[in-house]
């Protein structure tokens, strides 16, 4: 096992540069930090090309077939932007999931134009606990891969299928024949009095713009969640939430 415990080091600088997205994009590479992500990551079968691991955890990762370099703390917070360093950081290739992954999936959520990495990973995560079938994230959305998101989906990453899209001939393709659910502030039905089908699309719109209207359009229902009055709105993680557990029940 190799040891590099200097924040020069060649890998080191080119790892580091994965938290940039034009990096993240070139490379078709993202960062895996911390036991959680990098197991999952490993379990579920994704192209992990190396590890960095904090040589007091070098035990915990007996189950990593492959590259692993023993480091210390400085080199892992040079590749890292969480506030304290994670104990290891691998570097893995992006999964990019196509139209053909979303046949025959009955409950899927879509999120137009979100940018917040912190609620996209929640919703992520959520998705996963609940149940929801995919994923599709439409127009201009915050990057999959960015460390902040990965970190958020806690190792539920890649138990989905994502697909990214701009194209509403894509949703056309797709959903024809779903029930197509706009949650909207002004619906007039509430989440409590509506009826689910089996094969469900149920979108969500960013909290600074809503749902487009051309999603609006495309949509055969809309729904809104009961809540006091002395309240405008809630966070779009929370929201999605709410909605995903009535698609479980």
């Amino acid at each position: 096992m190799e040891e590099i415990t200097s924040v020069n080091n060649n890998l080191v600088k080119e790892t580091a540069k994965l938290l940039q997205k034009k990096y993240r994009d070139a490379e078709d590479r993202f960062l895996l930090e911390g036991f959680k992500a990098i197991e999952e990551a490993y379990t579920l079968g994704l192209e992990i090309d190396y590890t960095f691991v904090n040589s007091s955890k070098l035990d915990k990762y007996k189950f990593f077939t492959g590259k692993i370099y023993s480091t210390n703390e400085m080199v892992l917070k040079k590749i890292s932007d969480a506030n304290s360093a994670p104990e290891a950081v691998g570097v893995a290739k992006q999964k990019h999931c196509k139209k053909n992954d979303f046949k025959n999936l009955n409950k899927v959520i879509l999120l137009e134009g979100i940018k917040d990495l912190g609620n996209l990973g929640t919703i992520i995560r959520t998705a996963a606990a609940f149940g929801v079938c995919g994923i599709v994230l439409f127009g201009d959305c915050a990057d999959l891969y960015s460390p902040k998101c990965v970190r958020s989906a806690v190792g539920n990453l890649w138990k989905i299928p994502i697909l990214k899209t701009s194209e509403l001939s894509d949703l056309k393709e797709l959903f024809n024949d779903y029930q197509r659910v706009a949650t909207l502030p002004l619906a007039k039905t509430f989440l409590k009095d509506f009826e689910l089908k089996e094969k469900c699309l149920m979108m969500f719109g960013s909290e600074a713009d809503g749902l487009s209207q051309e999603l609006i359009n495309f949509s055969t229902e809309s729904v809104k969640i009961e809540m006091n009055d002395n309240v405008e709105s809630l966070n779009l993680a929370i929201s999605a939430g709410v909605v995903m557990y009535k698609m479980m029940v």
